[in-house]
């Protein structure tokens, strides 16, 4: 039991990476990659996933202090979490129009 405790937060974030990494690398291929037109919005189209995965950390960290949960399990699986949810932003984020 405790092996799985050990290793089921490495499997569900290498998971999460991996599904990530191969669809940006698929849309880099394609060359759908999310652009925008200004310099600024580029930014921010760019900072969606490092800030995700701050954001998850946080979480991750915020959690272990109130549940019974281990502390690096908790960040890595928050990290992993704001992985996939930086990934939505930056999907989303890419779709939307800047011009208004």
């Amino acid at each position: 039991m405790e092996i799985i405790r050990i290793i089921l937060p490495l499997v569900i974030v290498g998971g999460i990476v991996t599904f990530v990494i191969l669809r940006l690398k698929h849309k880099y291929e394609k060359g759908t990659l999310g652009k925008k037109k200004t310099k600024s919005a580029q930014h921010v189209l760019d900072s969606l996933i490092p800030f995700g995965m701050l954001f998850g950390c946080s979480i991750g960290v915020i959690l272990s202090m109130f549940f019974r949960i281990s502390s690096s399990s908790a960040i890595s699986v928050g990290a992993g979490g704001g992985f996939l949810l930086g990934y939505i932003a930056y999907e989303l984020y890419s779709k939307m129009d800047t011009e208004h």
